[in-house]
């Protein structure tokens, strides 16, 4: 906030903070999304983003400049655009889980399979749909779609914070059933545990998380894996009461170190969101290639 503070002190410290704020409900949102989901899944390397919910989000910018353009969207302001993205978001995860679960039980690999048919159909209606955009238009598009944190106004932060604030209070609470969770549906079941109704909450808390994450800066696909998988091994324990803590102080290090260092060390030589993106997805390859090997 204060390094090279100078010239116009009141809008500097505005704009940093803004940023900061950002930075601090996306490295809460994608961060626990993904510690949350693979305790459930028992699985570290896959992520929220295999539901679709990123490539819906996509599809969902498209739709709007394709059938609204840019004028239009400007009638609905911001904080509009922001709650119909996340209500939509939250609205697919919850109709996908609930038909899932209700037809074959929690059969997680189904909802999984499902989630992964969905991105790449929405990866190919999105795709389609930017071909018959005039150039104008997808330049708009191309600047909505890509991960950035200095775009968000005041009241879209306010409106996350509210969310993100509201979803801490009930993840902490089962912060111990989470521990239960992670040993495995038996012995979730075994030791008291409501398995259905505990898996159908965790995912729909994950889907508001990647929502709010997505609907505020954009897709980040790989910077969730990349925070949990570096707590791990830095916490030490499986216990959710430490993990939850370190998974958000990791993103925010992580956000807000690599924002500093990109400004003051390389002159802004490139994007936060691209590096982040690339490490972690040189991450996600390294972990499937480790895992084949075995």
């Amino acid at each position: 906030m204060t390094i090279n503070l100078s010239g116009n002190i009141s809008y500097i410290l505005t704009h940093r903070g803004l940023m900061l704020a950002t930075m601090v409900l996306v490295a809460f949102s994608s961060g626990v999304a993904t510690l949350l989901f693979q305790t459930v899944t028992n699985n570290r390397i896959l992520t929220p983003s295999v539901m679709g919910l990123e490539a819906l989000f996509i599809l969902i910018q498209t739709l709007l400049i394709f059938f609204i353009d840019a004028n239009g969207l400007a009638l609905l302001g911001a904080s509009g655009q922001f709650i119909c993205e996340a209500l939509l978001l939250v609205l697919f995860s919850t109709f996908l889980y609930r038909w899932l679960l209700g037809r074959v039980g929690v059969n997680l690999h189904m909802v999984l399979l499902v989630g992964l048919v969905c991105g790449t159909l929405f990866r190919s209606i999105s795709g389609l749909l930017q071909r018959l955009l005039e150039p104008g238009e997808f330049a708009i598009l191309q600047s909505r779609i890509f991960a950035t944190f200095t775009r968000a106004a005041p009241e879209i932060i306010a409106l996350s914070a509210l969310a993100v604030l509201a979803t801490a209070v009930a993840i902490w609470r089962m912060r111990y059933s989470l521990d239960v969770i992670a040993l495995g549906r038996e012995l979730a079941m075994g030791l008291g545990v409501s398995w259905r109704r505990r898996v159908t909450l965790i995912l729909l808390l994950v889907s508001l998380l990647v929502a709010l994450s997505t609907a505020l800066v954009g897709p980040l696909t790989f910077f969730g894996l990349l925070v949990a998988n570096l707590t791990y091994p830095l916490i030490g324990s499986h216990r959710h009461q430490y993990l939850l803590p370190g998974v958000v102080l990791t993103g925010i290090i992580t956000l807000v170190g690599g924002q500093v260092i990109l400004e003051r060390g390389l002159n802004m030589a490139g994007t936060l969101s691209v590096v982040i993106e690339f490490v972690g997805g040189a991450l996600f390859l390294w972990f499937l290639i480790k895992k084949a090997a075995v």
